[in-house]
């Protein structure tokens, strides 16, 4: 792939990430590729991913500067416009970047050269019984965070609307959909449907929706199960629930999973990725499901993530474990695996070629 244009997504608030702007802008001048900053934050207003990548002139790579907050804004518009998202890491427990700062001009040198792999990942999107949105004496209450909130999900109008399948929204969530209580004093009762079938009716601090990506985020978390971001699946979390079963459920990913509210429950707020984006009433629902777009993320090697998980969640050995001695790997790497595990995702030696891309 050819890249023509950058759009630019900054975490102002880092020297560090304002810094690595400047070296990408640099990097594009150098090149005669386009860059745009791709403002979400400082305007006064939110806009829909729509309007933000067609300000930006369509970039055809997203480049997140930023930990994985700033990466889940970039995700969002890359969805929205088929592009590749690359990383660069300025975060602190961050699963979802690539490369750190000071190696970003050699990564852009990789992809404009076409050294790179495409990570495709599972994105969710969303039905409800109406279109989502915050009452305008609401937005104060469910406001999070220092910034504006993003408009309303669109309603899809190519999609066919009716009492039984709701409204299509356009929606492309990473990480998860959440739906929680408004109000500390009164949790939702919500009656959870999996592959359209009753689960149990639960009542709880909130419920959610996680990707294999976003099960390391809030599902975590909330006692959740770590998955492997290579998985297929979506995975549903109840928060502080109140009743015994308080487990995760993984469903497959053509089993769309729904939340209702039932009648005797406060309003609930939907929050896509971390953002609010509506309050449901009583009788209200969304159905959450695996959406048919995908995530072209660019990896520039084979993503460790057990390695990562170790380190970003400060994971020590068992005392007992290696009381004579250290641990040692179950399969070393100074040699190739043998033929019966040839087809499995098992380290390389380090002498071994790198693949052809």
């Amino acid at each position: 792939m050819t890249v023509s244009r950058i759009g630019l997504v900054v975490h102002a608030g880092r020297p560090a990430a304002v810094a690595a702007a400047d070296a990408v802008r640099e990097w594009c001048a150098g090149h005669d590729v386009g860059c745009s900053d791709i403002d979400v934050w400082q305007e006064g207003a939110r806009h829909s991913a729509r309007e933000e990548v067609d300000s930006a002139g369509d970039p055809d790579l997203i480049v997140t500067l930023g930990g994985d907050g700033t990466f889940l804004r970039g995700a969002r518009l890359a969805a929205e416009n088929d592009a590749l998202v690359l990383g660069v890491d300025l975060g602190r427990v961050g699963f979802l970047t690539e490369v750190p700062a000071p190696a970003v001009r050699a990564a852009l040198d990789a992809v404009y050269e076409g050294r790179y792999e495409v990570e495709s990942r599972m994105l969710l999107t969303m039905r409800a019984s109406c279109p989502l949105g915050v009452p305008p004496h609401m937005a104060d209450l469910v406001r999070y965070g220092r910034g504006p909130m993003l408009p309303p999900p669109r309603v899809r109008g190519e999609c066919t609307v009716g009492d039984d399948w709701g409204v299509a929204l356009n929606v492309a969530a990473l990480n998860d959909v959440v739906l929680e209580k408004l109000t500390r004093d009164r949790q939702v009762s919500v009656g959870v449907y999996i592959a359209g079938q009753l689960l149990a009716s639960y009542s709880a601090d909130a419920l959610l929706v996680a990707t294999p990506t976003g099960s390391t985020a809030y599902s975590f978390a909330a006692g959740g199960p770590v998955v492997s971001p290579r998985m297929e699946g979506l995975l549903f979390t109840p928060v502080a629930p109140h009743m015994t079963f308080d487990r995760s459920v993984l469903a497959a990913p053509d089993e769309p999973i729904a939340f209702r509210v039932l009648e005797r429950s406060g309003q609930a707020a939907v929050s896509i990725d971390g953002q609010v984006r509506g309050v449901l009433n009583p009788g209200d629902w969304i159905g959450v499901y695996a959406s048919p777009r995908r995530l072209r993320a660019v990896r520039l090697g084979p993503m460790d993530f057990y390695g990562r998980l170790r380190e970003r969640m400060n994971l020590t050995d068992a005392p007992a474990a290696v009381a004579d001695g250290q641990a040692a790997p179950l399969w070393p790497v100074r040699s190739a695996p043998p033929g019966d595990l040839g087809h499995l995702a098992l380290p390389t030696s380090p002498d071994d070629p790198p693949p052809h891309r």
